[in-house]
């Protein structure tokens, strides 16, 4: 964070139905919320996940995604317009602008108004986005792209709002920026060397570590088909 970064949108909601399944999901409901709201270790104050087995949690308590991705977005995939003309589109809870996931480093500690944050993973994509942008392909351009977004932990609970400013009070792994961590995860998904180090990364959630440890013990990576096409 070269210069100061604001929380252009602050966004809540509750699980509706979600596509021809129904399925219980907030990544089309997230409103901008109209005043300060609590940050909690399970995340906004007003806000809730749809399913609790995959989704939030303390090292998924606040998602942001980088506004500055609409733009490709939409010049790639016209049809995703009418979604992208509103913050939220993507479920997330921080809508900022002037940083994104080359930007951002895993354990980063971040001061926002009255709380303080920690960059805990990127976001997995899921098929959920497919279904939300009538684009199934979409979670795997997410991750092809790297454009992720990512999640934080609330290490010390205060009031957001919008226009406050992302402060950096702490990098503690300067070398693993999300974009790295991205490619690690989905390109060079088995070197040995960069799994080892977020195996024991401090500040990585624990499902990253876990994920890294697997990988090591078994030599191969997991299977990507449930999240991304929500395959049995």
């Amino acid at each position: 964070m070269s210069g100061p970064i604001i929380l252009d949108h602050l966004l809540v909601g509750t699980p509706r139905p979600l596509g021809d399944k129904q399925v219980p999901s907030s990544i089309a409901s997230r409103q901008p919320a109209l005043g300060p709201v609590r940050a909690g270790t399970l995340g906004l104050d007003g806000d809730a996940v749809g399913d609790s087995k995959v989704h939030g949690g303390p090292d998924k308590a606040i998602h942001l995604y980088p506004h500055d991705h609409y733009a490709a977005w939409a010049a790639e995939h016209p049809e995703m317009i009418p979604a992208l003309s509103l913050p939220g589109a993507f479920g997330e809870n921080f809508s900022v602008s002037g940083i994104n996931e080359a930007d951002v480093c895993l354990g980063d500690v971040v001061a926002v108004g009255g709380a303080v944050l920690q960059v805990a993973q990127a976001r997995q994509p899921c098929w959920k986005l497919g279904v939300r942008f009538a684009l199934p392909v979409l979670p795997r351009l997410l991750q092809k792209t790297g454009r992720t977004g990512w999640y934080y932990r609330v290490q010390e609970e205060g009031a957001v709002q919008a226009g406050d400013a992302l402060r950096l009070l702490e990098r503690p792994n300067p070398a693993w920026t999300l974009a790295r961590t991205l490619r690690t995860l989905y390109v060079d998904t088995l070197d040995r060397d960069a799994l080892g180090e977020l195996a024991d990364l401090p500040g990585a959630s624990a499902g990253l570590k876990r994920l890294a440890a697997n990988r090591l013990a078994n030599a191969a990576v997991e299977d990507w088909e449930k999240r991304l096409a929500g395959a049995p």
